[in-house]
């Protein structure tokens, strides 16, 4: 039988492991959430309100615990995942303070008497969640699809199990009915089944785009709505008229959280000639300074990756853009020390094609890629795949403006970096996946949008 098994990336120690549930196990979860859901979706409103805010409550008081499973588990420096956790909280608090207005009829003119949408649950999700933020990413989708009355199954990434162990312990310390938040602890062997699955109603995933692609076929095949946030590679623009100092600092930010795991982080950092080698010193010099070290000390600013496959792939994608032409500035080699640690990286005159640019690089290496002007750069910005978030640093905000409406992706930060947040849409287009999470968009993806007509009746 399979195991699932946790390794500390820092320490290369296996923490945790468990045998994998099989299909009658995980099955039972998905008829306990079921016969929640049906109970929970009639619950009022109000109540299902109280019970996000008692969600975020304790997940405020076991704020410590949460954020260092997540370091034990994914390597994230602790600093950073208290922050997730923060982040958590006050999502079910957004979502409980405007459940009100958010879930709202609509009233629309018609001929009718009276006609309205209405926003009904669809049912039970299945939420298949990776390890990067492993609170965060679960919590983004599962406040808004419970507020609507829907429950929820999750199968998490396995190498974050005691984060998801400790996301079902929150659910049950917040009051949640039995089973309406279902973890369960399975390969990916399994997915294809929970999916077909008849309790299961949709989908959400958010991974890369290559499974993303198989699990949007598993679901389409059983007609059941899917949302999927998939790969991207961010174009980050640093135009002539931008403050370089203050981009630079942004860039390292965008890059290198969580050691560059993250599907928004600026992976391409697109620069006008004129102020190209300015910013490539300002942030190769910003780049060096970062402490990396031991995940756990609250000085460390980068810590290890997830895992030691990650870590060479990521390599390997150095070496050949390397071996493509461009100038490695600083990083670059594997250390010897224990932990799947690789340095800061970054890498100048890369062009467009090169591994670099063309494919998404999942941690902590940024590239560098010199324009002629904006027009030029928002080409670039738009030559790839990937269209999931993108940066613009400029003066002229209303010229920004006009730029950003022609970059293809699923959001535009001007002057900003580019970050989810509750009350705004989160999604991409192109490879980079469909479906919107947050905001009032993300509430109704997993909502029955139900017209409701009526008539003047008969006489």
């Amino acid at each position: 039988m399979p195991s699932i098994v946790s390794i500390n990336p820092a320490s290369e120690r296996e923490i945790f492991r468990t045998e994998a549930m099989q299909e009658a196990q995980w099955g039972a979860c998905i008829d306990t959430a079921v016969d929640a859901q049906k109970a929970w979706q009639k619950t009022p409103l109000a109540e299902r309100r109280r019970a996000l805010l008692r969600l975020a409550e304790a997940l405020r008081n076991q704020r410590a615990s949460c954020a260092t499973l997540i370091t034990q588990e994914m390597g994230k420096p602790i600093s950073e995942a208290l922050g997730e956790i923060d982040k958590c909280a006050m999502t079910c608090e957004y979502y409980a303070n405007h459940a009100v207005a958010l879930l709202a009829d609509e009233v629309i003119s018609s001929n009718a008497t009276d006609s309205r949408v209405v926003f009904d649950p669809l049912g039970v999700v299945l939420a298949v969640m990776p390890w990067n933020y492993p609170f965060w990413q679960v919590i983004r989708a599962a406040a808004p699809a419970l507020l609507v009355g829907n429950g929820v199954v999750l199968k998490h990434a396995g190498n974050v199990s005691q984060c998801a162990l400790k996301l079902g312990e929150l659910a049950a310390a917040a009051g949640l009915p039995t089973g309406l938040f279902s973890v369960t602890l399975t390969t990916s062997d399994s997915v294809a089944g929970m999916i077909a699955h008849a309790g299961i109603q949709a989908v959400t995933f958010t991974g890369s785009t290559p499974v993303g692609r198989v699990i949007a076929s598993q679901a389409g095949q059983a007609l059941k709505k899917q949302v999927l946030e998939l790969g991207g590679s961010d174009p980050f623009i640093v135009l002539a008229d931008a403050d370089v100092e203050t981009a630079a600092r942004a860039a390292v930010k965008a890059r290198f959280q969580n050691t560059g795991q993250s599907c928004i982080s600026a992976k391409r950092f697109i620069v006008e000639s004129s102020v190209a080698e300015a910013f490539s010193k300002r942030i190769t010099e910003l780049t060096r300074s970062l402490v990396t070290g031991d995940p756990l000390d609250p000085a460390t600013q980068q810590g290890p990756m997830a895992r030691d496959s990650l870590r060479r792939e990521l390599h390997e994608q150095v070496l050949q853009t390397q071996a493509q032409g461009a100038r490695l500035l600083t990083g670059g080699e594997i250390p010897t020390s224990p932990g799947f640690h690789y340095p800061p990286t970054l890498l100048d005159h890369v062009e467009p094609g090169m591994v670099a640019a063309a494919q998404e690089t999942f941690g902590p290496v940024g590239a560098i890629i010199r324009v002629k002007n904006a027009e030029e750069a928002v080409s670039v910005a738009n030559a790839t795949e990937f269209g999931l978030g993108a940066a613009l640093w400029t003066h002229d905000t209303d010229r920004a403006m006009t730029l950003a409406r022609h970059i293809e992706a699923g959001a535009v930060f001007i002057n900003g970096v580019v970050a989810s947040d509750p009350r705004l849409p989160f999604g991409g287009v192109k490879q980079s996946g469909y479906g919107r999470e947050l905001g009032a968009y993300g509430l109704r993806e997993f909502s029955n949008i139900k017209t409701v007509w009526t008539g003047p009746g008969l006489n």
